[in-house]
């Protein structure tokens, strides 16, 4: 693959490599609450997803921002 390319010029803004552990914990929280709520009110309505229980803005990444290519070739690669 030493020819892959991104075709859009976006990248995170970011100083963390990834965001898989802060995803894991989100995950594991909302699973966790989700098996509460169905044990003591078997309603399924109730039911939270995982931007209720976490806060996306307290994650190592910060988003997504568009860059200059031509100032920053390296940028362009995967």
């Amino acid at each position: 693959m030493s020819r892959s390319r991104r075709k859009i010029s976006i990248a995170g803004i970011t100083t963390a490599a990834s965001e898989k552990k802060d995803k894991q914990l989100a995950n594991l929280r909302e699973r966790h609450k989700n098996r509460q709520i169905l044990v003591y009110s078997f309603d399924d309505t109730l039911l939270l997803n995982r931007n209720e229980v976490g806060d996306p803005w307290l994650m190592d990444k910060d988003g997504k921002a568009f860059f200059d290519s031509e100032k920053y070739p390296e940028l362009m690669r995967k």
